[in-house]
């Protein structure tokens, strides 16, 4: 990795903030470190969210849940479609709640309205649990929210669960994800008195369902001979996720916002883990096949070879059209998880495209080693990117298709760039088998529709992009 952003990008004489310098590498024979996991710089209007929404995102498919948020109306606009999470069940964290605080709240606090909002949800609609999420404001004016929440736990006889994801704790999501972990062991660690039984059941961490996705992998391990616990948070209700501490494997799929779960419930527990992808043909066999031997029983492992080699077979000459159709295309990747990022280059390659591009929100130094490893050299890899630097390497780099989240997805057609969905507000189901088609064949419509090329035929459009 031997080429900085201290040099000048996109062909200007305007090098990028020099804070960015180490954030911005381009992939070689070196071997220096991206820079990540830092507070975003302020100024450069990064693409991460704020760390309310990091805990947001990991706690809202709880079913049956109250999402209380502490804060500004505003806040409560991140809620259920935010995260595509599809229910069997309950549909009750398709609700969204606020306290609303307004000027009199910030100057006098605002735990009294928040004991006479929880109060209000559980003469409404009596939950088996709420969470109350921590806001930027409450960080200011010190809102005790511990105490209100173990005041009303006590005064109605269910869980609320206090969650601390003040934004001015850190300019980094992944404190949020920290905090809606810290609420989760909260949740599932057993009263006192209380046993739950050890059994032989998965939990699939850092799942959310958004497209069926947990379905779909619960389909494929109960022909192996597997039953899963619970996902979390995925089509997950407080019943079953208090049941967490009886499985006998955790499997970690969103490594950033569950590995930090998954290490604290093997030191309280004793439950081993293992990270998993099921998104793509090649890792969701490989993530059977170890899932297989972890078990070591034989006919785990033969039915996990059977439904792979069936699979497999079957989707193969879609795979095989859609790579005639895509090779030599140029794509660029900017998703929030490094698990995500890592499934797409993977199916990206397997498809005949070149990645030019990669980068994410919340990957970590060992992320960025294996995303590294997969690239060519001179693609460029970037952490906690922004919309100018996004820009400037989509138009260098020459990009064909984009695969991002809503964010990236209107800079991307406004630069004349096709745009696949990897987002979690998403309702296709990208995973498995079936996900391999399905992604492949948006990246084809995407990629190959007509439109760009009336939109490159356009007199303007060499002007813009010299």
């Amino acid at each position: 990795m031997e080429i900085t952003c201290s040099q000048v990008i996109g062909g200007t004489n305007t090098p990028c903030l020099v804070e960015r310098q180490n954030s911005i590498i381009t992939t070689g024979k070196s071997k220096n470190r991206i820079h990540c996991a830092d507070d975003s710089i302020a100024g450069a209007v990064s693409q991460r969210a704020c760390v309310f929404c990091g805990a947001r995102v990991v706690l809202n498919p709880i079913t049956d849940a109250a999402h209380l948020v502490h804060g500004p109306v505003g806040c409560a606009s991140y809620t259920w479609d935010i995260r595509g999470s599809l229910s069997s069940g309950s549909e009750m964290f398709r609700n969204s709640f606020s306290t609303d605080l307004k000027e009199r709240d910030v100057i006098f606090g605002g735990e009294k309205k928040l004991a006479l909002c929880i109060d209000e949800i559980v003469q409404k609609y009596s939950p088996p649990a709420i969470f109350v999420y921590a806001t930027c404001v409450v960080g200011i004016i010190g809102d005790d929210i511990i105490a209100v929440c173990k005041a009303a736990s006590q005064r109605h006889g269910i869980d609320v669960i206090p969650v601390e994801s003040s934004g001015f704790i850190s300019g980094n999501k992944i404190i949020g994800y920290r905090a809606a972990g810290n609420a989760l062991i909260r949740l599932i660690t057993p009263k006192e008195g209380e046993l739950i039984p050890k059994t032989k059941k998965i939990n699939f961490l850092g799942e959310y369902n958004l497209g069926g996705e947990k379905w779909l992998v619960e389909r494929y391990l109960r022909e192996m001979g597997i039953e899963i616990n619970v996902a979390c948070t995925g089509d997950s209700t407080v019943a079953s996720l208090k049941q967490v501490p009886g499985g006998f494997l955790n499997l970690v799929q969103c490594t950033g916002s569950m590995h930090y779960v998954a290490r604290l419930l093997e030191e309280e527990f004793g439950t081993p883990y293992i990270d998993v992808n099921f998104f793509g043909a090649y890792n969701t066999a490989d993530s059977l096949r170890r899932i297989a031997q972890f078990y070591g029983e034989p006919h785990m492992i033969g039915a996990a070879e059977r439904l792979i080699k069936r699979e497999t077979e079957r989707i193969q000459p879609d795979i095989e059209y859609y790579r005639t159709k895509l090779t030599g295309k140029r794509a660029a990747i900017y998703v929030g998880g490094a698990f995500k990022a890592l499934a797409i280059i993977r199916q990206l390659r397997e498809l005949g495209v070149e990645i030019v591009f990669c980068g994410t929100q919340t990957g970590k130094p060992e992320d960025y080693e294996q995303i590294h490893e997969m690239l060519n050299p001179g693609t460029v890899m970037v952490d906690d990117a922004n919309p100018a630097e996004i820009e400037r390497f989509l138009i260098e780099k020459k990009v064909d298709i984009m695969a991002g989240g809503v964010k990236e997805r209107t800079l991307a057609h406004k630069l004349g760039v096709g745009f696949v969905d990897h987002n979690h507000d998403r309702k296709d189901c990208l995973a498995g088998f079936d996900g391999a088609i399905n992604f492949a064949h948006e990246v084809y419509v995407t990629c190959c529709s007509p439109v760009w090329k009336q939109i490159r035929a356009h007199p303007d459009w060499e002007v813009y992009h010299e």
